[in-house]
């Protein structure tokens, strides 16, 4: 049976008997797989200009993260950086955005969190900037439970230390967060749980709005939600691979 990271044994075995016959992926570095899910998010709506930063940590506390310079989706492997447990550069060529400090308050915060994944995104952004929290309405928006915190004391961009300290403190043990005025924030325990649950976000959010606008719809239950959504700490299985094969389709070159 095929070793799909992410997803355990049994789960694959009990779901998919016959996983592991192909290969879903080639081997994949960490970096690799860091650019790749900036390619991935990119594609669902979190492609504002060069905005965005995705932090990766790794076992040894160390941190990977995508370049300041380059918009989503031209990151390859070969651009990814890896900065020390403070946000320090220790190896890469590009420059690390000033605002990584959220990404480090939050890392010391909250140990459970491996990933950070923050940018101005496209529907939830609208949300945030109503400092409303989208209802659920369907299936694909209800893959993910639980509160939906609405941060709406922004007080500016993320450079200042006692700013990024304050939204991180305020995150609390949330899977998600909107920013209102400024975007949306997600964290996942790997990449393919964060995956699930930014684009469960953006799903959400863009039927909600759709919905608005022709008179409204009728909300889900909490109940409902809760009868829908996928094991969280196993993310969706496969889906990570079927976005990283399209991504690889258009351009091998992100391995590279």
């Amino acid at each position: 049976m095929q070793v799909i990271p992410g997803i355990d044994a049994e789960v694959v075995k009990r779901f998919a008997p016959n996983s592991g016959r192909k290969p879903l992926l080639p081997a994949l570095s960490e970096q690799a797989q860091v650019a790749l899910m900036c390619r991935m998010l990119f594609r669902e709506g979190w492609n504002e200009h060069i905005a965005g930063h995705i932090t990766y940590r790794l076992d040894n506390g160390a941190m990977l993260t995508n370049p300041w310079e380059l918009a989503w989706d031209e990151v390859a492997a070969s651009d990814i950086l890896t900065l020390d447990e403070s946000g320090r550069i220790i190896e890469g060529e590009w420059n690390v955005t000033p605002a990584v400090g959220l990404h480090v308050q939050l890392h010391h915060l909250r140990p459970d969190v491996k990933v950070i994944i923050h940018n101005h995104a496209r529907w939830s952004g609208l949300w945030a900037n109503m400092h409303r929290v989208p209802p659920v309405y369907d299936q694909a928006g209800a893959y993910v439970d639980g509160p939906l915190p609405l941060f709406d004391e922004y007080a500016g961009t993320f450079e200042n230390e006692d700013k990024s300290l304050a939204a991180a403190r305020a995150l609390g043990d949330a899977k998600w967060a909107l920013l209102a005025n400024h975007g949306s924030l997600v964290v996942g325990k790997d990449l393919r749980q964060a995956h699930l649950r930014v684009v469960t976000l953006e799903w959400r959010s863009q039927r909600a709005y759709e919905l608005e606008q022709v008179g409204g719809g009728v909300p889900m239950t909490d109940e409902q939600i809760a009868e829908i959504a996928l094991p969280d700490a196993h993310g969706f299985p496969f889906l990570w691979e079927a976005m990283a094969r399209r991504e690889l389709r258009e351009d091998p070159s992100i391995l590279e």
